[in-house]
């Protein structure tokens, strides 16, 4: 190979452009748009390229120097000299840009600021080498003519050098990344010989428009004709195709508009190399007829998700976070990284925020801290400041437009928009929004409107249509609102309104309650609601039965293994609802038995048991001794009792607990099933095992029966059964047990959750027991990281699975690592669990025992005689 093209994604048309006429001088050229297909691993291809490469061209810009790429792998490895000793690199620079200082002293290839022919010498002439002249050198000035190839055909254009017909708008200065997106277009639009229609889509502000200029600019090389039709006003587009007409001079100037739209389909159809833009479509049909046919290409831009039948559709969402950061530092180029990022995460990455954040800050030099917290007080006013010149609009003012539209077109539309402004900007499932439910007197008339709408499913989804069809929000799977957008929707309310639509989109959360927290099976639905029940204020509700299912959440945090999550959550409504409602409150009292739940797995333990104390004592004299919620208070308290080793308190709490559940609820009931497990945990510590082992073995056998197998509540019944085993010393059984547990556990909760976790602990303690301490290691040591990371150095799990791990290291010899572990394991469990837990004690028998161990070993060197 001669020859490998390195280039930056955004300079695709020069790298074509090039490795064209090269190839067309007869060199063997390797280019990655033209040789690497799908699939390839495209690190590996590079490497090899350059090194089958005899030269390699660094085609030199800004974008090509930009941090993160890798074309300085490419043009540092192509520095380093041949066999031969001669340099294998050939710059040739595209656009005046400053240059690292390795490639300053070296002579390169100048391509800009000259016309075709002298592009096309220069490039020619740079992988030639010197030569003298033949004769008289050729007048300097510059041309735009086209190069053709020994065949007589037209080459590609220099990609500065814009098509005759064309009336794209101008390039974007401040336009930044989207380098994937403008390359998968050009593919696919290069795909076809018929004509080949893409329809870039997406809500309002995400940049459509400026991606589809970007793309005519970045790839005006391959196009004769580029024509920008505004396709919002359809009655317009007639007048747009015979200004085409008359720059092709297909038309004399009286020809009326359907003579002049038939001589451009007519000459579309028998020519290639023409592009067409229609923007800002508002729909399929409405654009359907005015398509043209031929070996073009065509590109619309809408806000409307369907375009199926007419178009493919690429999906243009907001901007990564390191493409945000470098819009805004292009309008303040001073603005600190960390700022900046701070900055376009309150802005949701929303391009058309980002350019007008990024023009007010550099028209005012406000800080962009101040910008961030004006957008909690009056992101209204602040987002219709700025607009950049490329937006017609601000965005704010954009989705006013939108609404007022939707307020004459569809009332129940605006409604659904104004509903989800109140919940999280996450994918809210259609059958939440569009269910049945009551509504009260004196509502808004939209509201009343949807309430009319959601009568008929085919009407409910009507009106979700048109909210993606206004580009407000992303309507498949769900809604899907930006953030700013709900803001600015949120700010455009009066008090009565925000009430009404608040209260509403709570009635839509409790209406769609997932169900049982202790069933897998209801956890995706759960995982659907809880951003929503999140953003939807449960701390301030008045409305009792959001608050129910805020306490069932917390509960199903707990359920599904996500600890931290469950504290963060419990712990925010619990202060708030104590505050708000009282400490006695039936709510409050209720987030506080599920708090006490997950802080009995991370601690802290004294906070822990001093809650659970208050709250059983508090429920016992509002509610009565026999009430479920005083009941789950007990069992809650029980169990912190038996993380803090007071025993004897926690078996006694049990028992009276286990007798009231079976009275109140049945023997086998799942509440009343957990307290007897807990109940036969106890018996085990306190040297009962097999007493424990009895009760769990019905216990396992009633889950089984009404619960099922798989059910998490029998999963971990039955690794304490098996802990009852080990402890009897029916260790093989143990064994067998866990090892056929932890594997279903991962299969159902993951490899994260707290049984696994658990099962994996005391399966590995089985295996040291059994003399397998390799396994034992290898197990622990990916246990003891997993609960570190999730439930912090002082979790219960956390301490005892590094006891274990402690012990392992000192059976396989590794005494100095052991006592660093148990030294560390014993602060952790003083600190965390007191001087006197078992843990605590077990972590300092460790430490003696590895001290014991180095002080052996370092005896016995001394006493080793030296050698003579």
């Amino acid at each position: 190979m001669d020859f490998f093209v390195s280039h930056a994604g955004p300079d695709r048309a020069w790298a074509e452009w090039v490795a064209w006429h090269l190839r067309e001088a007869g060199y063997t050229v390797e280019l990655d748009a033209w040789d690497w297909g799908a699939g390839e691993n495209f690190v590996t291809r590079m490497h090899a390229a350059v090194d089958a490469a005899d030269r390699v061209i660094a085609l030199l810009s800004s974008a090509y120097f930009a941090e993160g790429r890798y074309t300085a792998d490419e043009w540092s490895s192509a520095l380093v000299k041949d066999d031969a000793g001669g340099h294998r690199l050939i710059p040739v620079q595209i656009e005046r840009c400053p240059l690292p200082g390795l490639l300053r002293p070296l002579l390169r290839v100048e391509l800009f600021d000259v016309g075709e022919e002298e592009a096309v010498r220069r490039l020619l002439a740079g992988v030639r080498g010197p030569r003298r002249p033949d004769g008289t050198p050729r007048f300097p000035g510059t041309g735009v003519a086209r190069v053709l190839t020994s065949r007589g055909e037209a080459g590609p254009r220099l990609p500065e050098v814009l098509p005759t017909i064309w009336n794209v708008g101008p390039r974007n200065p401040g336009f930044v990344g989207r380098d994937a997106a403008l390359i998968a277009v050009h593919e696919r639009l290069r795909s076809g010989m018929a004509a080949v229609v893409q329809a870039l889509h997406g809500m309002g502000g995400v940049g459509k428009t400026q991606l589809a200029i970007e793309y005519a600019h970045r790839y005006a090389d391959a196009y004769d004709i580029a024509w920008w039709i505004n396709a919002e006003e359809t009655s317009l587009i007639g007048d747009q195709y015979a200004t085409l007409a008359s720059e092709l001079g297909l038309i004399g100037p009286r020809a009326d508009t359907a003579s002049a739209v038939s001589a451009v389909r007519g000459y579309l159809r028998g020519h290639g190399r023409w592009l067409l833009v229609f923007d800002n479509a508002e729909s399929a049909r409405d654009v359907r007829d005015w398509l043209p046919a031929g070996p073009g290409h065509t590109l619309i831009t809408s806000r409307n998700p369907g375009w199926g039948e007419v178009a493919a559709r690429v999906d243009v969402d907001v901007l990564p976070r390191r493409e945000s950061v470098a819009l805004l530092r292009t309008y303040r180029p001073g603005l600190d990284e960390a700022d900046a990022d701070r900055l376009a995460a309150a802005l949701g990455d929303l391009p058309l925020a980002l350019a007008q954040a990024g023009g007010f800050l550099a028209e005012t030099g406000m800080p962009a801290g101040q910008y961030r917290s004006l957008l909690c007080t009056h992101v209204g006013d602040l987002l219709d400041q700025s607009p950049p010149d490329a937006h017609p609009h601000s965005l704010a003012a954009a989705i006013r437009l939108a609404t007022d539209r939707l307020t004459q077109l569809d009332p129940a539309a605006l409604a659904l928009v104004h509903v989800g402004a109140f919940l999280a900007p996450e994918p809210i499932p259609a059958e939440v929004l569009t269910r049945l439910i009551p509504l009260a007197s004196n509502q808004p008339p939209e509201l009343q409107a949807l309430a009319a709408a959601v009568t008929s499913p085919i009407a409910a989804h009507r009106s979700l249509s048109r909210v993606g069809r206004y580009g407000l929000a992303s309507v498949e799977g769900g809604l899907l609102l930006h953030r700013l957008t709900q803001a600015i929707l949120r700010d455009r309310l009066t008090a009565d309104e925000t009430t009404a639509y608040l209260g509403y989109a709570q009635t839509l959360l409790v209406a769609a309650d997932p169900g049982d927290h202790r069933d897998p099976a209801s956890w995706p639905g759960w995982a659907r609601i809880l951003p929503h029940l999140l953003a939807a204020d449960p701390a301030s509700t008045p409305n009792p039965d959001l608050r129910d299912l805020a306490c069932r959440a917390a509960w199903y945090l707990y359920s599904r293994g996500q600890i931290q999550e469950a504290v963060d959550f419990a712990d925010h409504l619990y202060l708030a609802w104590r505050d708000d409602l009282g400490p006695d409150n039936p709510h409050t009292l209720q987030m506080a038995s599920a708090l006490l739940r997950a802080l009995v797995q991370v601690g802290p333990y004294d906070r822990a048991r001093h809650l659970g104390e208050d709250t059983l004592a508090r429920s016992r004299r509002t509610l009565g001794d026999d009430h479920p919620d005083t009941l789950r208070a007990a069992h809650v308290l029980a169990s912190c009792l038996h993380r803090v080793a007071a025993l004897h308190l926690a078996r006694h709490l049990n028992e009276d607990t286990l007798a009231r559940r079976q009275q109140v609820l049945g023997h086998e009931d799942h509440d009343t099933m957990s307290t007897a497990h807990n109940l036969a945990r106890d018996l085990r510590a306190l040297g009962e095992a097999q007493a424990a082992r009895r009760l769990h073995e019905d216990i396992l056998a009633s889950m089984r029966r009404n619960l099922g197998p798989e059910h998490p509540s029998t999963l971990n019944t039955a690794i304490e059964l098996a802990r009852d085993l080990h402890t009897l010393g029916q260790v093989e059984a143990a064994r067998r047990l866990h090892e056929s547990t932890l594997a279903q556990t991962r299969r159902i909760l993951g490899d994260d959750h707290i049984y696994t976790l658990d099962c994996a602990n005391q399966f590995a303690h089985d295996l040291l027991a059994l003399g397998q301490v390799a396994a034992a290691r290898q197990l622990l040591d990916a246990t003891v990281a997993r609960a570190r990371r999730l439930f912090g150095d002082g979790g219960d799990l956390t301490i005892d699975a590094a006891n274990n791990l402690a012990t392992t290291l000192s059976v396989l010899g590794e005494y100095a690592s052991a006592r660093n572990l148990s030294k560390e394991t014993l602060d952790r469990s003083r600190q965390s669990l007191g001087d006197n837990h078992p843990f605590t004690l077990r972590a300092a028998d460790n430490l003696a025992a590895a001290l014991r161990a180095l002080e052996e070993d370092e005896n016995r060197v001394q006493a080793e005689p030296s050698p003579t």
